[in-house]
Formats: structure tokens, sequence, C-alpha cells
């Protein structure tokens, strides 16, 4: 009965985000089943997930924000758009050197952590807008700054399915900055690169692939429906959780783990580990896997400086780079001059 339940709710969850996209692609912008945009006269209607927001076009473009979630300067950089930030969470997590730079010489505030922003500082900033993602635990801090007249925007990029609905988002951008023809072209490029390398792989043998490592006791493996196991498909890879339906990462034993990677040749995105010594400090059992012995391990460390990493900054746009490491991971005689951009073997 439960199953029945929840197999209706997705069917009509399905429906209304049909509807609403075709709705909201008349003289607008939809950039995927969890977020799209609409000009309505003098107004921007902008839906993100639950949110909804109407920006009056005398608000835009906005030319100062505050961002609270590193991940989403990847855009901004993207874009060109660092001078238009003003202030910054968690600064030790930014990758970017020209936003660390504006940091470092008073241009750029930093506002706190996501243990606690500090929100007369951000009032005191007079953002144009603040852009975060959506954490229910802040929800308070969210209200205050509405309150105070700050425009609050959530954009949830992790949760997308879609590597390329990822990249997408710089229409959001584009559009909330001035920057429409130039995030349009940028998208596409990226679009065009992530089409071409998916092509290349079409005949190709699939190898078995894992993934993450584990955390307090449990392997947390991407969902068969996520963008990470999107990206491995595409990369013509068989991931051992191809035919699962989740879309979040699912929590398994390393028992589990072992006898689903009997035949996995490779071991991905095995956290920021430096060598295979490193991951067996972690947990011990690891030297017993095939794909610890006798496969090759990648940690998404070649653009790591301290506590930032870029594979979570410009990774999080540029899908076509992530596919093109794992396709010269997976197949190297496709692309055999091209040097690894995120990830790192370990020895």
């Amino acid at each position: 009965m439960k199953t029945t339940f929840f197999t209706l709710l997705a069917i009509l969850f399905l429906i209304s985000c049909k509807k609403e996209s075709q709705q909201l692609t008349i003289a607008g912008q939809t950039i995927s089943g969890r977020v799209q945009y609409q000009e309505d006269g003098e107004i921007l209607k902008l839906k993100s997930g639950k949110f909804n927001y109407e920006i009056p076009h005398s608000k835009l473009p906005y030319k100062k924000v505050v961002l609270l979630n590193s991940s989403l300067i990847g855009y901004f950089t993207e874009l060109g758009l660092e001078d238009n930030i003003i202030g910054v969470s968690s600064p030790e997590y930014i990758y970017s050197e020209k936003i660390k730079n504006g940091i470092k010489n008073g241009n750029i505030a930093d506002v706190g952590n996501e243990q606690k922003y500090d929100v007369e500082k951000i009032l005191a900033l007079k953002p144009d807008a603040v852009f975060t993602n959506y954490i229910s635990t802040f929800g308070n801090t969210y209200e205050l700054l509405k309150k105070n007249g700050i425009e609050i925007i959530f954009l949830d990029e992790y949760l997308e399915n879609d590597p390329l609905g990822k990249s997408k988002y710089l229409l959001v951008f584009g559009r909330l900055f001035g920057k429409e023809k130039k995030s349009g072209a940028k998208f596409q490029e990226i679009k065009k690169s992530y089409d071409s390398l998916k092509s290349l792989v079409k005949n190709e043998t699939k190898p078995v692939v894992i993934s993450n490592e584990m955390y307090g006791g449990q392997w947390f493996m991407p969902g068969g429906k996520t963008a990470f196991a999107k990206l491995l498909e595409d990369a013509g890879a068989a991931y051992i959780l191809k035919g699962n339906l989740e879309e979040k990462a699912i929590p398994m034993s390393f028992e589990e783990v072992f006898v689903k990677a009997e035949n996995a040749r490779f071991w991905m995105n095995a956290g920021n580990h430096r060598n295979k010594n490193s991951l067996l400090s972690i947990n011990p059992n690891y030297a017993k896997m095939k794909v610890f012995q006798n496969g090759k391990i990648y940690a998404v460390t070649a653009r790591e400086q301290g506590k930032s990493n870029d594979y979570f900054e410009s990774g999080v746009v540029r899908a076509d780079l992530i596919l093109k490491d794992y396709i010269r991971i997976f197949h190297p005689h496709l692309l055999p001059n091209y040097s690894l951009t995120y990830l790192k073997e370990l020895k």
C-alpha cells in the first residue's frame, strides 16, 4: 500500500512539474524540473524548488551580492562576475584566486561560516541579493535577513541529477546579472563539448566502477539516478548501482560494496586522499578488495589548495571537463594527449 501511495505521489509530482514547465517556458527559460524563470511585464518570475520570486526589472541587473555557498562561485568565475561579489562565507573553502585576493584586499567581506553567519555584517553590506543553498537549520537567519529587506535566492544546484542541468544554471545568473548573451554562449559551449565527448564512447567496453569511501561505518554510494551516475554512464562506464533509482547517496555496509565490487576496475572520487595508504588508515579492509589490489583509484585532488577544491567550484559548472577526466581514465586511448583536470590517481 505504501509503495502504491509513493508511486502515485511521484506520478502526480511529474505531471505537476511538466505542466509548470510548459507554462514557464512561455517567454521564459526552463533550466530543469526544479528551476525555471519567465518574464511577466516588468517582473521576472523565478521558481527554484519550493521557492518563488518576483523580481522587478528595475532591480536588475544585480550589482552587488553575497554568496553563502562556495559551490555557487563557479558560475560567477565562468561569467566574469567576481567583481559583483561583496561578501562570502567560509573563505577557506574558496578556490578562485581572484576572489581570495578580493578578500585579502578588503573588497569582499567574510560574513561567517556554516556554523553561524554574521547577520549584522550582511545587513551593513546592503547587497542586492544573497545567494545560497537552502539549509533548514538557518531558517531564522533567512527570516531575519528578509525582514530587513534582503532578497535571499535559494539555488540548490547540488540536487540536480543531470550534470548539464547544473551547468545550465549559468542562464539564471546571466539573466540576473545582465549577461544573457554570454551565459547562453557559455552553456552552449559546455553542452557541445559534453555531447561531443559522450559520443566518443558509444562503442567502448564498459569497465565496472565504484565510488566514494566509508564514513562513520557506512559507505555512502551515489544513487543510480544522481548526476554522478549519469556522468559515469556518459563516460562509458558500468556503475555498480546503475539500476538503482535513488537520487541521493545510499548508505551501504563494507560487505555489500565488497560483493558488488567484485569485478570493479576503477574506484572513483575516493575523497581527498593523497595515496592508498591514506585510504587504509580509514579502513584497513579496503586492502581485501580486488580494485584496491589490482585496479586504479582516483581522488578529486588535482586542483586542491588547503581546504579549497576546484572540483566543487568550477567543476559544478564544467560538466564537460569532469566527463573528459572520466573518459581519459576509463578509455585512455580516446584522449591520449589530455591531462586530467580534477582527478588524480592514488599510488
